[in-house]
């Protein structure tokens, strides 16, 4: 994580990438949720082994931790099948892909993260290799430049994307499978914590996983980070199980509130609503009264938020809701925004304030 990217983001660095490997699931049985997808995928590469050739090209989108490198690595290992890893913006050049592909083995599955941000003449490079298993190399500048075919091994190529909508149309029709990972549910994550555990050997009640898991954000990526943290905070303040007051208590130390909002979150919305009386007012200002960048509060703080119902785009710019007021201990005025509203959205029944 970089520096502003706290406890509860859904990002990962390259350190924590490697935690990950430790609990991530090695096959398509042992993938927690996501059932649809799991159910597809296992018919897409059942019915490639059964005629003996690569499953059609993949691409998976959604939110980021949510299991896409993950199931990339579940692919090839149920292919029994090599993996070469890289992302987009590393390919900078047509020639850096082209290096990559004819170092491919048959029948190999390329992974691609953020293939949205592949270059341009990478990208037109891509197509014919997904389609025809060939490359054309260019050699030479001007009027001598030459074209060199040369053969690609058969391969699956699985994309991965956090923002779907940048893939061009090209990019995405030459894909035979497409899926959207969703956010999990509280009861989910607590069975991805309490799998976690017992691979970390982390003793934890069943109330100590479920406190985790509510405050996870509905992202495996985020509950195996506080379950690790909390783990921290057992073993040296506590007597090393993880228990309901445990966790209570080490997400405390963490500035993790009871619906997952960590100290960025709380100080976005504090601003709207102390200092701008709930909005609207626009990113830059709010970005610049919290003391970060205005990509950073969208990127890292919003989505949540807005999932979550606390805070709603409008044309005008953003707008703390009723449920953020109530959530900061504040009584909203009349005419606050979602004040028609009984209650805050459900966080995972896919609706927004969004507008």
């Amino acid at each position: 994580m970089t520096d502003h990217e706290g406890l509860v983001s859904a990002y990962a660095s390259d350190t924590e990438l490697d935690a990950e490997a430790t609990v991530r699931p090695k096959r398509l049985a042992e993938f927690i949720a996501q059932h649809r997808v799991r159910d597809q995928l296992d018919l897409l590469l059942r019915g490639a082994m059964g005629r003996g050739t690569p499953p059609d090209h993949i691409l998976l989108s959604g939110p980021p931790g949510l299991g896409k490198t993950t199931l990339a690595n579940i692919v090839a290992a149920e292919l029994g099948a090599g993996i070469r890893v890289t992302s987009g913006p590393a390919i900078e050049r047509s020639g850096d892909l082209a290096a990559i592909l004819t170092s491919l083995g048959e029948g190999d599955v390329l992974f691609i993260d953020e293939i949205h941000r592949i270059a341009k003449p990478a990208e037109e490079l891509l197509y014919s290799a997904m389609e025809d298993f060939r490359v054309d190399v260019i050699v030479g500048k001007g009027p001598g430049a030459t074209a060199i075919p040369l053969d690609v091994e058969p391969f699956t190529l699985v994309g991965a994307t956090t923002r779907s909508g940048l893939l061009t149309g090209p990019m995405r029709d030459r894909f035979g499978f497409v899926a959207h990972l969703d956010f999990y549910t509280p009861a989910e994550l607590d069975v991805l914590i309490q799998r976690s555990a017992r691979i970390l050997r982390v003793p934890v009640t069943d109330d100590g996983s479920a406190e985790i898991a509510g405050r996870s954000r509905g992202t495996p990526r985020i509950a195996n980070r506080l379950l690790r943290r909390v783990r921290d905070f057992a073993e040296v303040r506590a007597d090393g199980t993880v228990t309901l007051e445990t966790a209570r208590a080490a997400l405390h130390v963490y500035d993790v509130d009871e619906l997952g909002l960590d100290r960025l979150d709380k100080a976005v919305l504090t601003a709207l609503v102390d200092s701008f009386r709930g909005g609207p007012v626009g990113l830059s200002t709010l970005a610049v009264a919290v003391g970060e960048q205005p990509d950073t509060v969208e990127e890292v703080c919003e989505p949540f938020l807005v999932r979550a119902g606390l805070l709603a785009r409008t044309p005008r710019g953003r707008v703390a809701t009723e449920a953020a007021w109530r959530h900061l201990g504040r009584t909203p005025p009349n005419g606050t925004f979602g004040a028609a509203m009984p209650s805050a959205p459900d966080l995972f029944s896919g609706g927004s304030q969004e507008v």
